[in-house]
């Protein structure tokens, strides 16, 4: 029956549509706006410190802030090596 459900249903309205990308909009904001400002920087000389060691494009890298509770503040760095054998800077 479910299948039925998706070709039977009623269209969403423009209107319903871009109110849901606008919540999406704000909730996105809104997690930038709640992370420090030295995110940036730090994020850069991660990449600094990681790039002495390992050839890594910048891109792949992810740098995340999230704040669990009044005194949990979690940082999470992703990095995603190269496929081939890692190139090692001494």
């Amino acid at each position: 029956m479910a299948l039925l459900d998706v070709f039977l249903s009623p269209k969403k309205s423009t209107a319903n549509i871009a109110k849901e990308r606008l919540q999406i909009i704000v909730a996105e904001r809104r997690r930038y706006d709640s992370e420090p400002s030295y995110l940036p920087e730090l994020r850069r000389d991660l990449l600094n410190v990681i790039s002495k060691y390992i050839k890594v494009d910048p891109s792949t890298m992810s740098l995340q802030f999230e704040q669990k509770s009044d005194d949990i503040t979690v940082l999470e760095l992703n990095v995603t090596l190269p496929d081939d054998e890692i190139e090692y800077k001494p």
